[in-house]
């Protein structure tokens, strides 16, 4: 078996909306308020890693939809990217989302949902590990 490295390289990937409502629920922040790069060193400071990349990934609404939520985002996007962090975005997609109400009743909503970046079946399935390390 091969040794520990002396020094372990980490790249870090953020999922920004998955972040913010964390962070949301966790501690109350209404707005995404973190630094992607001081999160990312730290992550990697506690655990005595060397950052050598850091990654993030959100969704960002449409202007038409969202022209607030829209601008922060390509404010905050350009930011990180300028800090030397790799990111990358996507349009949201709207969808109706039916809620319960208490009582009973239904209300339905547009919501933005992240797409996500898909991986196509043809892709995973050329990626695949043939061994299968079930024990028997």
């Amino acid at each position: 078996m091969p040794a520990e490295p002396s020094i372990k390289r980490a790249a870090v990937f953020i999922d920004g909306q998955n972040l913010f409502h964390s962070v949301r629920a966790a501690f109350g922040y209404t707005y995404p308020n973190y630094d992607v790069l001081a999160l990312s060193r730290s992550l990697c400071a506690a655990a005595d890693w060397t950052l050598i990349q850091a990654r993030f990934y959100t969704g960002i609404p449409d202007a038409v939809d969202d022209a607030h939520w829209h601008a922060f985002w390509l404010a905050k996007l350009a930011a990180i990217g300028r800090q030397g962090v790799s990111v990358f975005s996507r349009p949201l997609r709207y969808r109706n989302k039916t809620i319960r109400l208490p009582g009973g009743t239904t209300h339905t909503i547009l919501t933005g949902e992240e797409k996500g970046v898909d991986v196509r079946r043809a892709t995973y399935d050329t990626c695949l590990d043939r061994r299968d390390y079930r024990r028997a």
